[in-house]
């Protein structure tokens, strides 16, 4: 098989996608970059609840087909560059949370500690699903799990009356 080079990854649409538009192609870090090229996807998200669930249920579905496609294209499973599944996963952690620069660096922190740590079931769900829905299982899992550590921050917040504001941060 010929070595497959940058730019016939970003010529097919779908590779494109799944390295989230190239961010997954840093020499180090991929999960990383591709993480912060997520952020920005978050801020333009809509802030109604129910649509922004809609778009990330539709994102996860789209991001299993997408990132199989481009395991296949590469011939390998989950490799490095793709980062779509970091994408949906910041997303999900980043679900019903403010759009202030603190949470969102928050979040980021969180998802990605729970992605390269992948304690279980992460770990196990990445070692034992195949496929897109494999590649994209155990960042959901870890969007999940950054996603109540959030909740649980904003739920103190709210019973100690804990603003950003109050600690000198500002919104």
């Amino acid at each position: 098989m010929a070595k497959v080079t940058k730019a016939d990854l970003l010529a097919s649409p779908a590779n494109f996608l799944a390295l989230g538009a190239g961010s997954g192609l840093a020499p180090k870090a991929p999960g990383t970059f591709g993480t912060i090229a997520a952020i920005p996807l978050f801020l333009l998200m809509p802030q109604s609840l129910p649509v922004y669930l809609v778009i990330v249920l539709l994102l996860f579905v789209f991001g299993v087909w997408l990132c199989d496609t481009c395991a296949n294209n590469l011939g390998v499973h989950d490799h490095p560059a793709i980062v779509f599944d970091e994408w949906v996963g910041y997303l999900i952690t980043m679900i019903a949370v403010p759009r202030s620069f603190w949470f969102i660096a928050l979040g980021f922190v969180l998802f990605r500690l729970f992605d390269v740590l992948k304690p279980w079931p992460i770990g196990m769900a990445d070692k034992r699903v195949n496929g897109g829905l494999g590649i994209m299982v155990d960042d959901v899992i870890a969007g999940v799990f950054a996603a109540i550590v959030l909740q649980l921050i904003l739920l103190l917040m709210g019973t100690f009356g804990v603003t950003l504001d109050a600690l000198g941060y500002g919104q």
